[in-house]
């Protein structure tokens, strides 16, 4: 194995793990989005026009049905119907809350947790502070409190003096959003961090002491990193392995826990969900241009029934992320494929269109059912296309049928 094949082969595994990393100075610069390159206007594909023409007018079942498919290739509008139609959007309100939190936090953010020591040390006994402070990782769990607690017993800590400070950055459990359902909240599945300041609390002290760290109840308090404090060691969470399991497992956790990340880079001291919800509306006016009052916007993982988007408005998100670029390379990479895995690992599974689609899926049965299927694939002549399929106030199964007919045409 030559040189370059040697830096290739290993620069790949670590960029497959979260970072773990003794603390220092530096910042993390999220390169700009790169703009899509011009390209010279191409036909569209009019067999497909055609066949997209006689799928809309086929018999279907009742309920409301809009879809719509654009080709990116050519940057021209194929063909839908009812395109603009406001319908409940379920999990396909993932991709604007993923295309939306990526451009305003950048492809390359990092989640980060880190602890602290300040004072000095006498034989085994920290004379001091410890401090330590708590992002929004979404998928730090309790267990993985043990490698702080670890940090404090290599630098030869037995007994501490002094204050414990929880610097958190949420304080209080997360909560049901308005309209959810009671059994949506999967309060279990939340990082430990989305489980309130008490919780995170008890959950570090139960770590220390594991390590054999002396520690009273009374030492740990609410409090920010006091001067004079070392970083003794910080772990790094990629945002991509968040938006991959909102978009390739449709986790609801994981979406209303980027929600929540929008809503502090907006405003650290107000209501993140309110100042989430808002950063997405303005995304939609702003760099999209849809300006339609009847889309509407409740959460961030499409769980509200009352959550509207269209189908031009999911190809407008899919538009955007194709135009920048290193949002569509976490796309094309993260979304469900058909018949392969995630959500749509058993959808879509046959020869036509196996390995063919990649898309975000959206279902909810209640209190009716609705199911949305929003992605990219390629057609028959070769053009990358976008497409969106709604359907409300019909059986989900009937639903799919209809997805798979569409995928077909597309593909065909």
């Amino acid at each position: 194995m030559n040189f370059t094949t040697y830096c290739k082969k290993y620069f790949i595994v670590f960029l497959a793990f979260p970072l773990l990393v003794s603390c220092g100075n530096g910042k993390d610069n999220p390169s700009k989005d790169a703009q899509s390159s011009t390209a010279k206007p191409l036909p569209i594909d009019t067999a497909l026009q055609s066949r997209l023409k006689a799928f809309a007018a086929k018999p279907r079942p009742k309920g409301n049905f809009g879809f719509a498919v654009y080709d990116l290739t050519a940057d021209k509008p194929v063909y839908g119907t009812h395109a603009d139609m406001a319908q409940s959007s379920a999990s396909c309100m993932k991709l604007l809350s993923g295309v939306a939190g990526l451009h305003l936090l950048g492809t390359k953010h990092l989640y980060s947790t880190s602890i602290y020591t300040q004072g000095r040390m006498v034989k085994d006994t920290l004379l001091g502070t410890v401090t330590f402070q708590a992002g929004l990782d979404p998928q730090l769990n309790a267990p993985d409190l043990k490698m702080f607690a670890e940090a404090l017993k290599r630098k030869g800590i037995k007994h501490i003096k002094g204050k414990i400070n929880m610097d958190l950055t949420l304080t209080e459990p997360v909560t049901s959003e308005a309209h959810w359902y009671p059994w949506d909240l999967s309060f279990s599945r939340y990082g430990v961090f989305y489980k309130g300041f008490d919780r995170v609390k008890n959950e570090f002290k139960a770590a220390i002491r594991n390590q054999g760290i002396v520690v009273a109840d009374s030492q740990f308090v609410k409090g920010r990193i006091p001067k004079g404090s070392h970083c003794i060691f910080r772990f790094y969470r990629s945002i991509d392995r968040v938006t991959k399991r909102m978009w390739k497992n449709s986790s609801n956790t994981q979406a209303t826990a980027m929600l929540y990340t929008i809503g502090h880079k907006i405003n650290p001291k107000g209501n993140y969900t309110e100042s989430g919800v808002g950063y997405l509306k303005k995304f939609m006016r702003e760099e999209l241009g849809l300006q339609d009052t009847t889309l509407v916007i409740h959460d961030g993982c499409g769980l509200c029934t009352y959550n509207h988007l269209s189908p031009n408005a999911l190809v407008s998100i899919l538009r955007y992320g194709y135009q920048h670029k290193p949002i569509y390379r976490l796309l094309r990479s993260q979304l469900a494929i058909a018949g392969v895995d995630g959500t749509m690992s058993r959808e879509m599974a046959g020869p036509k269109t196996r390995g063919k689609i990649r898309a975000k899926t959206g279902t909810l049965s209640h209190p009716y059912g609705i199911s949305s299927l929003a992605g990219y694939c390629e057609g028959s002549n070769g053009h990358l296309l976008a497409f969106a399929i709604m359907d409300t106030d019909m059986s989900v199964l009937d639903a799919r049928v209809l997805q798979r007919k569409l995928c077909e045409a597309m593909v065909e």
